[in-house]
């Protein structure tokens, strides 16, 4: 458990301090100046919602959706708040895991302090005292067309009122017994308070900035293990020359190229005569390529999402020293859901690599290795099987790569036209991702394999340390055994962190 305490203030908050208070329970804190800003927007809120004259304002003193024209009065805002988080509780399992969770409340809270939403000081504090006590509500993370996470959001609204269910230290509870363990007081939803906690794109972007930290890490290691698997294959390293990259200077191959240089510092594979062939299949070739594209992908994704997450998506959206509240559509974000999906196909693309990168070392006629890494080729199977485990992973994640921010149905009367499905997206790409998981866990033990039977030395200065890991976890094939022992050994080893720590230093 980390003992790191950040700072929110709407402003500078990052997809990595998101994943450090999603997952190794950093504390926040308000600066103070958020402090004083929401209290003061909160006061003109307040004035605002007792001026008869004010002209009808959606959300604000009328109802919301297809309701937007019922009428509020400052006397009805409690039961109409209370009505409308119960409405919006509408969502359906599986349920958010806690880390899952904390990064729905970092992310809403760190928006709510961009001063835009005139949500109570009272809330806004629930969110960060959640955060701090290690409280979280019990939400189910489907329902949401990416339009707003209404019906998702809704469940935190039920928490704060001491409703529904939460988990508090990992222990699932009523909310109303955790808050009294705690000391919380339920908070009384006052103007603008209900539609605050749902009127929000929280679940897409809090999992989307889990998602993206988990690719670059994951892509660090790709990088890492294809060096190893170029050294196992024999390789050409012509094509990571950085004068071929010069040549054509594109960010994400350049820097994957640099990448796999620095990790075969040293190796056996830059002295002449290694490589008996002109020219490796695309696979081995083009890798830097592929690899580089997703670090493509995230340019585009990782600056979209830090600036969704340090603004307002609210509507309405509160403007404080203009005194006005207007109508708007800022939780609507197509950019972003294009990019994740974007991300994702190019993801797609390093799960076929990767198969046939595996089938290539597989097969003597590419490899000049044993069939099937065997290590005699007559009397131990191997790995002739893992051709269909990995292939069956890549097919399903072909299925995944398939865009699906253009599948929506006009809803809420007609009015509410158009969605972009994102946290689908999000969740289709976090699946991709686990599956590549294991099949590059499976190309770990694959490569050091062929490095065993190749016998040629000395490996790279990091590629010899990747190869070191694998090894404390699987031993080499000399007779066969269950192989789901090793592809789980494997996939545990691409998530403990070790490889990337390796790819990284």
């Amino acid at each position: 458990m980390s003992q790191e305490t950040i700072t929110l203030s709407g402003r500078e908050l990052t997809t990595a301090q998101v994943a450090r208070i999603a997952r190794q329970y950093a504390r926040v804190e308000i600066s103070a100046q958020a402090e004083a800003d929401i209290s003061a927007t909160r006061k003109l809120i307040l004035e605002m919602a007792k001026d008869r004259e004010l002209p009808r304002i959606y959300g604000f003193n009328t109802g919301v959706g297809m309701n937007k024209d019922w009428d509020i009065s400052e006397e009805g805002l409690g039961r109409f708040n209370r009505m409308l988080i119960n409405s919006h509780s509408a969502a359906v399992g599986p349920e958010a895991s806690e880390e899952e969770v904390r990064a729905m409340l970092a992310v809403r809270l760190n928006c709510f302090l961009t001063n835009h939403t005139g949500a109570s000081p009272e809330l806004i504090h629930m969110y960060r005292d959640f955060l701090n006590l290690r409280l979280h509500p019990v939400m189910p993370t489907r329902g949401s067309i990416g339009e707003s996470d209404l019906v998702v959001m809704a469940h935190i609204g039920l928490a704060v009122q001491g409703e529904g269910e939460v988990f508090l230290q990992g222990e699932r509870m009523s909310a109303a017994e955790a808050l009294a363990k705690t000391g919380l007081k339920p908070v009384t939803l006052g103007c603008k308070d209900g539609l605050a906690i749902v009127n929000t794109s929280a679940l897409f972007a809090g999992l989307g900035s889990l998602l993206a930290e988990d690719v670059m890490e994951f892509m660090d290691m790709c990088d890492l293990l294809y060096a190893l698997s170029l050294e196992a294959f024999g390789g050409n390293t012509s094509p990571l020359d950085e004068a071929c990259h010069l040549a054509r200077p594109v960010r994400g191959p350049m820097e994957t190229a640099a990448r796999v240089r620095r990790y075969l510092e040293g190796s056996f594979i830059w002295q002449p005569g290694v490589t008996v062939t002109m020219q490796d299949p695309l696979c081995y070739r083009s890798a830097c390529h592929v690899n580089g594209a997703v670090r493509d992908a995230l340019d585009y994704v990782i600056p979209h999402l830090a600036g969704h997450i340090n603004s307002s998506d609210d509507n309405p959206c509160v403007v404080s020293e203009q005194r006005r509240i207007l109508s708007c559509s800022n939780y609507d974000a197509t950019s972003l859901a294009l990019g994740f999906e974007m991300l994702g196909q190019a993801l797609c693309h390093v799960s076929r690599n990767i198969c046939y990168q595996l089938i290539k070392l597989d097969t003597p006629y590419f490899s000049r290795l044993p069939r099937f890494l065997s290590p005699d080729g007559t009397s131990v199977m191997a790995y002739t099987t893992n051709q269909k485990t990995y292939t069956a992973l890549d097919a399903e994640n072909r299925l995944l790569s398939n865009p699906v921010n253009v599948d929506w149905l006009s809803v809420s009367g007609d009015v509410e036209d158009h969605a972009t499905n994102a946290p689908l997206i999000v969740a289709k790409t976090s699946k991709m991702l686990d599956n590549l998981r294991y099949m590059l866990g499976m190309q770990a033990y694959h490569a050091a394999q062929a490095i065993d039977l190749r016998n040629m030395a000395p490996l790279g200065r990091y590629t010899s340390e990747a190869y070191a890991a694998i090894r404390d976890v699987i031993p080499f094939v000399d007779q066969d055994r269950v192989v789901s022992i090793d592809i789980r050994r494997a996939y545990e080893l691409v998530r403990s962190g070790r490889l990337c720590a390796i790819a990284r230093r």
